[in-house]
């Protein structure tokens, strides 16, 4: 899940990109509103995380934009401004959360992960043939046996999984699952899916991951 920080200060921001990295999810950071909207415009973002006091374009002006342009994706307001007015000026400009600062990062995580839900029809489990992902407890088990899987494998996996019978490029394996600073000519991507193979396919029967060559990868319990 790839997830967009919009914040100035940068101490916070590092604060933040560092919390959820850790827990497995690619984060983009910008500093100004001008970049923000740019961002959230031309890329897929799983989130986005906002400030409002943002220099160049205030945080609400960017927020309309990413609305005007009809863009779904979950927008959680990040601002040391908490005033019921303030809060409803958010809401009603389409925020879809709002987390006044100081913040715990442990609610912002959890924040983060209710607004992921919402646009997965609030289900936290993901399932194909006798594959099973829960996102809240992060953990993956086939025919009954748990699987213990990396930060990146877990990411790539749930990507794979929420687009499930869906043939799903190399390009949109980088956009979901690492960030911005990626080198998309390495083989990265070729190996996370070798190594997710060796986990979830190697013993069990059938094969979950195929590879549609000359175009990227799916994940199906049908012949691909």
């Amino acid at each position: 899940m790839r997830i967009l920080v919009i914040e100035d200060e940068q101490k916070v921001a590092g604060f933040i990109r560092n919390g959820l990295e850790q827990e497995g999810y690619a984060v983009d950071v910008v500093y100004d509103g001008e970049e923000g909207t740019y961002q959230a415009e031309n890329f897929d973002y799983d989130a986005v995380i906002l400030d409002l006091m943002l220099p160049k374009v205030p945080g609400l002006q960017v927020l309309k934009k990413i609305r005007t342009r009809n863009l779904t994706v979950p927008v959680l307001i990040l601002t040391a401004k908490g005033t019921v007015d303030e809060k409803v000026a958010g809401l009603d400009a389409g925020a879809s959360d709002y987390l006044v600062k100081p913040f715990a990062f442990a609610e912002l995580s959890a924040r983060i992960r209710v607004l992921l839900r919402r646009g997965a029809q609030e289900s936290t489990t993901l399932r194909l043939a006798d594959l099973e992902m829960n996102t809240a407890s992060r953990t993956v088990i086939r025919a009954g046996s748990k699987i213990d899987l990396k930060l990146k494998e877990f990411s790539l996996l749930e990507f794979l999984l929420r687009n499930a019978r869906r043939t799903v490029t190399r390009t949109m394996i980088i956009e979901h699952v690492w960030d911005i600073h990626f080198d998309s000519v390495s083989n990265v991507v070729d190996v996370h899916i070798n190594t997710l193979r060796n986990k979830i396919d190697r013993g069990f029967s059938p094969p979950l991951i195929h590879t549609i060559r000359g175009v990227g990868y799916v994940l199906t319990d049908e012949s691909a």
